[in-house]
């Protein structure tokens, strides 16, 4: 049998085949078709076919991820939504919170609401925060909603009632109502998402996945009709943001769990990676053609955020959603962004991208603009006749055109213009790679930095440098690794519950028959017995009075009320430099995440090579920026093993990306068939 996986990136649609019987990878990338991503999901599919490589009467498992939602949020696509509410907090998703991100900036505004005054409706019921009923379910004032959202033409429903965290009653009641009286609008209940506390952030989760429900549900329909006109067969599974993956019928229902999709792949992948190199703390980088990702993964596991927020900047506060995703910092620095000269005269580089069309000027698809694809092509990092395996010739005179422009404004030469173009998307880089260690409580140079992506082994070698990183690993086929690391992840279920209770005796008792409940509910998601299921068992505790919480990861049978203090001011002095001891601390929500025990691919080390261990007899002159212009040898990945070790300036290329190890620095095969970088001592 044999695994698939599909990723639709900004620019690239990238595939992966895994040959359980072999163990072999094959791999396959395509131009991304954004007015309908299936097809470029096809497109891959039809090359894997052509190769001889995919069977569809084979696969065992298909997974996909993708931009799908995200896209269909940013770009404002999803469908005409309605919310229904409890009586008195119609206005809650427009109020938000009072905080700014910038603090000084008095001309901030908030986000406007997916959802516009006039479609937020209101019935009379309430609970309070044990869930106990104070005003029953009035299913009369149903009526008035039914009539807006018919006169509306309203294509979706969002349902988020106070306090239904609690108890969840008069939701399914209500939901139950709307889906009977309004067939073939889809409606999406706050409890279904969410069991957490705080209003205003359930009910923005709930509206944004009521918003995209009806996309990813007509996305899907076509996915699943020309696969199965390919002959494949069901169950297909699609990448969640929380690292795992889940079953088509599921993530139609809960698409906002997909927002992430694509990212959260690649952590999953470096999580496998330092598994295998005994290194539980992992710094992971991904570099496509429109954005650069990264995120840690701290003792074996990818962090996780409940604080997600969409097109939150440093202005604005952006959308908040209230479900577990990958912790990961995205910025608009890829192969493809563009370098310009702003308003004071500054060069930037990024966000804006060329994207897959037309394509940085060197693709010669009739892109204009320089990007950092075209700075790498005039300092000699790409070559022309050997990028993309051959599949795609680059245009050198296309590119230097393109950079005359930066040359001029700066006053220099083309080649420094390209470097400086170069250096400052990589500043941008930095700065997202600070985000996700330094800020976040970690060392860099504790960890291990796993690059992917097509300019990932780019740039990995030099960031490394100046973060201070041990060592740098680059995957085989790189430039595929989020799809790769789909295949890795496991079908995985988070339930997480808020229950406020002073840390004690009690709250170890009232977590303990929680966390069971929770697994049972798991266990019967998947149909599985206790034996089938990995468990990860997370409380977020906090200091009484403060705002934020921290996660402190635990086994129920080995609680005791020292052992989870202790663990909690350790984790809060991790993320926030102090503790307080002497204070009292609270529990605040009991977090299970629950993997299905399944299958996954491994790394099989490449056949051995002849040549693999002798120097290369060709190099190629790289400029390496303060280094400068020099020979750097030049090897073909598929055409080294195990073994084999070569010192700085050097350059490996392979169909997916070019890997740089800088002047200084040596790289070396191991048994994987992973290539390590490390500073010459």
């Amino acid at each position: 049998m044999s695994y698939l996986a599909t990723d639709v990136g900004g620019t690239f649609t990238d595939l992966v085949h895994y040959d359980t019987d072999s163990g072999r990878i094959s791999v396959a990338k395509t131009l991304t078709t954004p007015d309908d991503p299936s097809r470029g999901v096809l497109n891959a599919i039809t090359i894997g076919q052509e190769q001889g490589v995919i069977s569809p009467d084979r696969i065992d498992r298909l997974v996909h991820g993708g931009t799908t939602v995200i896209n269909a949020i940013t770009e404002r696509k999803g469908v005409k939504t309605a919310l229904v509410t409890t009586a008195g907090f119609r206005d809650v998703l427009e109020i938000g919170r009072g905080n700014r991100p910038d603090l000084y900036n008095l001309h901030a505004t908030s986000p406007a609401p997916f959802v516009p005054r006039r479609l937020r409706l209101e019935v009379r019921e309430r609970m309070d925060t044990r869930g106990n009923v104070l005003a029953a379910l009035e299913l009369s004032d149903l009526d008035a909603v039914v009539a807006a959202c018919l006169r509306e033409g309203v294509a979706a429903v969002a349902i988020a009632f106070l306090n239904s965290y609690a108890n969840p009653l008069h939701e399914e009641a209500c939901a139950n109502a709307l889906r009977a009286r309004l067939p073939g609008v889809a409606v999406t209940a706050s409890h279904e998402i969410s069991r957490q506390w705080r209003e205003y952030e359930r009910t923005s989760t709930t509206v944004l996945n009521a918003y995209v429900m009806p996309v990813v549900d007509r996305y899907f329909d076509r996915l699943e009709t020309a696969l199965a006109s390919r002959g494949f067969r069901r169950p297909f599974f699609a990448m969640q943001s929380n690292g795992g993956m889940a079953s088509f019928e599921w993530a139609r229902l809960h698409p906002l769990s997909l927002i992430e999709s694509g990212p959260a792949g690649g952590v999953s992948g470096a999580a496998a990676i330092g598994e295998w190199l005994d290194e539980p703390d992992v710094l992971y980088l991904d570099i496509g053609g429109t954005t650069a990702k990264c995120g840690v993964v701290h003792a074996g596991m990818p962090r996780l955020t409940t604080e997600y927020r969409l097109e939150r900047t440093r202005t604005r506060p952006g959308y908040p959603v209230q479900m577990p995703v990958v912790d990961i910092v995205e910025i608009g620095a890829g192969g493809g962004s563009i370098a310009w000269f702003d308003d004071g005269g500054a060069l930037r580089v990024g966000p804006g991208s060329a994207g897959a069309s037309p394509g940085p000027a060197c693709y010669g698809f009739g892109g204009v603009e320089p990007t950092v694809t075209d700075a790498k092509l005039i300092t000699g990092v790409l070559d022309a006749a050997t990028f993309a395996d051959g599949s795609l010739r680059l245009d050198q005179n296309a590119a230097v055109r393109a950079m005359e422009s930066i040359a001029t404004r700066l006053g220099t030469t083309v080649g420094a213009a390209a470097n400086a173009v170069i250096r400052i998307a990589e500043a941008n880089m930095l700065n997202a790679l600070k985000l996700v260690t330094i800020q976040r409580g970690h060392d860099p140079r504790d960890l291990t930095l796993v690059a992917s992506g097509g300019g990932g082994p780019m740039h990995a070698a030099r960031l490394a440098r100046e973060l201070g990183v041990r060592r740098v690993v680059i995957p085989p086929y790189p430039g595929v690794f989020s799809a790769w690391g789909m295949l890795v992840s496991a079908p995985r279920r988070d339930l997480k519950r808020t229950r406020l209770q002073a840390a004690g005796a009690e709250a170890i008792t009232m977590g303990r028959a929680m966390f069971a409940d929770m697994r049972h509910e798991a266990a019967e998601y998947f149909g599985a017995g206790p034996e089938d299921l990995r468990h990860v068992h997370a409380v977020e505790m906090r200091y009484r009075g403060q705002e934020h919480t921290v996660s402190v990861t635990c086994h129920p049978d080995e609680w005791n009320e020292h052992a989870l203090l202790a663990a909690f001011h350790e984790a809060h002095e991790q993320s926030y430099t102090f503790r307080l001891e002497s204070a009292a601390a609270e529990v605040v929500s009991f977090h299970l995440r629950a993997e299905l025990i399944t299958p996954r691919p491994t790394l099989v080390a490449p056949d051995a090579a002849p040549e693999a261990n002798t120097p290369s007899a060709r190099t190629r002159s790289v400029d390496h920026g303060a280094a400068g212009r020099q020979a750097s040898a030049l090897y073909q990945r598929k055409s080294l093993a195990p073994g084999f070790r070569a010192l700085g300036p050097a350059l490996i290329e392979e169909p997916s990306s070019t890997t740089v190890v800088l002047p200084g620095q040596s790289v070396t095969m191991d048994s994987r068939g992973l290539l390590v970088i490390e500073e010459q001592e």
